[in-house]
């Protein structure tokens, strides 16, 4: 999620023009390198982030059962998404068109942005902006909820599939072929090498198929647990070269004189892209299974957090280049501007605006006393 902050951060900087998918551009800056870095970020981020969601989706599953976790599912996400869909609708309206305004050398940028808010209209949400992971999840959930019913059914099957995964678990090198074999041939059904988040009420067919496909995946981990030890193994060599292929990638789309582009149906792209999402799923996993398994009171609480700092940052990263895109700044100085506001503004809001208040209990289940007692009231939570 914070890779988030990030990742809407640098696409203003982008030299590639997103159309409606970001629409601001920064006219006086622009470098190659945020557009690397959207790449990287955009290659792994959310297909992790289904997978996670499919494990713990999994755990409350089989361990608390169907109501008590469909009790949570709509506390925890269709809750906030509709609270906080129509709170920050027209936030990110006016954040984005007064940015617009001042990037196009209006004279009146903030009367000009205001007028459109004559309508009432305009206060409804029209998209689901940043949100539409949470509305994705929330139709995935139902659909899992389903599928996991069927399978407590036919315990032959559970077992069958179960011990099919055990086996692959422990095998690195196969697990990778394997994995990038199936997202290689989705992809190539999808007829594109990546699949972009759909913002529409409308389902898109190929945002729900493609993350799907993650979230079962990460609701099967769930049952092959006890395996998680073997992600570490390779987790370093998994990493850098899901790296190394990124940089081949993103030199290939460059230079290649190909008409290639990261959303395009090359088989090309569609293969490097399916090698690269495993590789770094498995790599990343396996890092943080091997540094971060010990209780963190840092990252405990940086994980509280994250829900609320990715809800608010959306704004915050569209307005602040408004206010510094005159600087005689390099661009990657904008950025870094940009990105470190952006989350100092979200933190602090978040330390004492959220976390001891009912927004924090509403978001995360625990409203946190002003003086937290450490390790003992995070365990008892856990």
């Amino acid at each position: 999620m914070l890779l988030g902050l990030v990742l809407h951060s640098a696409l203003t900087y982008n030299v590639t023009n997103h159309g409606n998918s970001w629409g601001i551009k920064d006219p006086e800056s622009n470098y190659i390198l945020t557009d690397f870095l959207v790449l990287l970020i955009h290659s792994f981020r959310m297909p992790i982030f289904f997978l996670v969601a499919g494990f713990f989706g999994s755990m409350l599953f089989y361990e608390r059962g169907i109501v008590q976790m469909l009790k949570n599912r709509i506390s925890r996400i269709v809750f906030p998404f509709i609270v906080f869909l129509f709170i920050l609708s027209p936030i990110i309206y006016f954040t984005f068109s007064y940015t617009n305004a001042i990037f196009e050398n209006q004279e009146n940028p903030l009367a000009t942005t205001s007028q459109l808010f004559s309508n009432i209209i305009v206060f409804l949400p029209k998209t689901t902006a940043h949100l539409w992971f949470l509305y994705y999840l929330i139709h995935i959930t139902l659909i899992s909820v389903l599928l996991g019913l069927l399978l407590t059914k036919s315990k032959q099957m559970n077992n069958k599939v179960t011990k099919s995964f055990n086996w692959l678990i422990k095998r690195p090198v196969i697990r990778v072929l394997f994995f990038s074999s199936i997202t290689f041939f989705m992809l190539t059904f999808l007829e594109t090498s990546m699949v972009n988040a759909s913002v529409s009420f409308i389902p898109d067919v190929n945002t729900f198929v493609f993350y799907f496909f993650f979230y079962i995946i990460g609701w099967i981990l769930f049952k092959s647990k006890n395996l998680l030890y073997n992600f570490k193994k390779y987790d370093w060599q998994c990493t850098f070269l899901a790296i190394f292929l990124i940089i081949m990638q993103g030199l290939l789309i460059q230079y290649s004189g190909m008409d290639l582009n990261p959303n395009s149906n090359s088989g090309i792209l569609i293969l490097f892209n399916s090698v690269i999402v495993w590789l770094f799923i498995f790599g990343i996993t396996g890092l943080f299974i091997r540094y971060s398994s010990k209780y963190s009171k840092r990252m405990r609480y940086i994980s509280d957090s994250s829900y609320w700092v990715y809800l608010i940052h959306l704004p915050l990263t569209a307005i602040i280049p408004a206010f510094i895109w005159e600087f005689p700044l390099p661009t990657l100085v904008k950025f870094t501007m940009v990105l470190f506001l952006t989350t100092l503004i979200c933190f602090v809001t978040y330390h004492y605006l959220v976390r001891n208040t009912f927004i924090g209990k509403f978001l995360n289940g625990k409203k946190y006393p002003k003086k937290d007692k450490g390790k003992s009231s995070c365990q008892k939570r856990i």
